[in-house]
């Protein structure tokens, strides 16, 4: 028998959707995939070439549970360096990607029924991963004139004597939308003065098209010391089979991290470990000229989107998706269930245009679309999402 827990665990919309894509493209048919999150580009040749080096050196051998001590030594350089944070080695754990690291963080510190502050929208698994480890996710609604960031109000009407952690994407995943440091600052006010680390999910950090960037746990002492910061390769280095991703916390956190790491998977692959060191080391021309393509992208596909009257939309300053309002087609999609879901199995049949249904982030009135993919897709994938409207309309 399945374990209880299972129960009320809902598989991933983004997985299903790319299985399917995969489906219908063995089938022959014209499908353009605006729906996964991975980027585009190869992994570069640096990280490429070290993780060959690292094989036939033999380094193939069990390394330290937190990961290689040449990677976490770069990683600490990055993070000062960028991130205008000062950790020692010790506070950082390299794990089997982001995913990883942020599963790691929540064994460390959830207990049962403890609670998770989870702002809408969100990204997919972070319900699921608080489900999983036994906490109870909490979502707090947020406003679409504020880019769906969370403000201090909307947190400390949510908190009870159970909150134990708030989730904080920056840049976000499905908006694109970064915070600002005051908007920063007052957050870690809140939850300083009530006991709550801040989970910050950092993947996209690399990719901002406009201010520079600020990390949570740049703001205080006292920031860095409730944050967990969760990063990887996948985004910025376009790693994301190799999976690697990792954690920078305090100390007593790390070593809890380490330990939960160590009984279930040991350490991630040292092969995958070394490409991400020749990533961090010689790479950095290579993320930068990503980072402009993506927002080269960002521009065409908003360019196309304002020209389509039904829709509206975050504009993105960060990551590389779009989420678009698709409320004024409710009467047209005349659905008595899901409106996203309605609207993106019909965009799949009719147009051939795979896109992520909202109701996956928390937010059903819309949908979300990758720009991660080349300008002929996006241009072809919006004329046919304008095509689909436009019929709907008839």
């Amino acid at each position: 028998m399945l374990s209880k827990r299972l129960s009320s665990i809902t598989p991933s919309f983004t997985i299903g959707i790319s299985s399917k894509v995969s489906q219908l493209k063995k089938q022959g048919q014209d499908i353009i995939d605006l729906s996964i999150g991975e980027p585009d580009f190869s992994t570069p040749d640096a990280g490429k070439d070290e993780a060959v080096k690292a094989i036939f050196a033999n380094k193939t051998k069990y390394d330290l549970v937190p990961g290689i001590i040449e990677l976490r030594n770069e990683i600490v350089d990055k993070l000062y360096k960028e991130n205008n944070v000062k950790y020692d080695t010790d506070e950082i754990v390299i794990s089997n990607g982001a995913k990883h690291a942020i599963t790691n963080a929540l064994i460390s510190i959830l207990d049962y029924n403890d609670e998770a502050l989870i702002p809408k929208p969100y990204w997919v698994s972070y319900p699921e991963m608080v489900k999983l480890v036994g906490g109870v996710p909490v979502f707090v609604d947020t406003k679409k004139e504020n880019q769906f960031k969370i403000t201090p109000h909307e947190i400390e009407s949510s908190i009870t004597p159970n909150t134990k952690i708030l989730f904080l994407c920056n840049p976000s995943n499905p908006t694109g939308a970064i915070y600002t440091k005051d908007e920063l600052q007052s957050i870690v006010d809140v939850c300083v003065k009530n006991n709550i680390y801040i989970l910050a999910d950092e993947i996209y950090e690399s990719i901002c098209y406009g201010n520079e960037y600020i990390s949570v746990a740049s703001i205080s002492n006292h920031a860095k010391d409730i944050t967990i910061t969760i990063n990887g390769f996948s985004k910025s280095a376009s790693m994301t089979g190799w999976r690697l991703g990792y954690s920078a916390s305090n100390k007593t956190l790390a070593k809890a991290i380490s330990t939960v790491q160590g009984h279930l998977v040991s350490h991630p692959s040292t092969i995958s470990q070394w490409a991400g060191y020749g990533f961090l080391i010689n790479a950095k021309d290579e993320m930068r000229q990503m980072v402009e393509m993506y927002k080269k992208r960002r521009n065409l596909a908003v360019s196309m989107l304002s020209k389509i009257k039904d829709l509206d939309y975050i504009y993105p300053q960060g990551a590389f998706y779009v989420f678009i309002d698709i409320s004024n087609l409710k009467d047209k999609l005349k659905t008595t269930e899901s409106l996203s879901i309605q609207f993106c199995e019909s965009l799949l049949q009719e147009e051939k245009v795979a896109a992520v249904p909202g109701i996956a982030f928390g937010m059903d009135d819309y949908i979300r679309i990758s720009y991660a993919c080349s300008n002929d897709d996006i241009v072809e994938g919006i004329h046919r999402i304008d095509r689909f409207i436009n019929n709907l309309n008839k």
